[in-house]
């Protein structure tokens, strides 16, 4: 399942990411690393981007980049 899925409220982890380069570089900057925890605090009022917690920080993140994170579900 990929983390662009979750719906506000859902708790997951990490399995991987299937972005490359610059895109995978930041993601893993951010703390995308396998076995993360994630969870979805809410949407922007159109849908995108997402505000997620990620590692106690929160981040927000648009769709596409989300699209390119493996989750599994707690």
């Amino acid at each position: 399942m990929k983390m662009d899925r979750l719906k506000p409220g859902a708790l997951a982890f990490v399995r991987g990411l299937d972005a490359t380069g610059v895109q995978r570089r930041r993601l893993l900057d951010i703390g995308l690393v396998k076995g993360t925890r994630i969870s979805v605090i809410r949407r922007s009022p159109l849908g995108d981007p997402v505000l997620y917690e990620i590692r106690g920080a929160m981040i927000a993140l648009r769709s596409e980049e989300a699209a390119l994170i493996e989750i599994g579900l707690e």
